[in-house]
């Protein structure tokens, strides 16, 4: 656990450790969520990231007529 303080402009530092094992990057967005009385840091990753994640997914199913193309 690390414990940061908050700056009199209510920054925070994300610790090194952090910082390096979710591959945050100067400059990266990180969404702030509020989730029961806690805030989460969530990093955004640029949709490049997510290409080719669907590679190799079955795609030959049944569509419903409605759904046809």
């Amino acid at each position: 656990m690390e414990i940061v303080t908050v700056s009199p402009k209510y920054q925070v530092v994300i610790p090194l450790a952090l910082r390096k094992a979710l591959g945050i990057k100067p400059g990266q967005k990180v969404e702030v969520r509020e989730c029961d009385g806690k805030i989460e840091l969530v990093p955004v990753k640029p949709l490049t990231e997510f290409r080719g994640i669907l590679r190799g997914m079955k795609n030959d199913f049944e569509r419903e007529p409605d759904r046809e193309l």
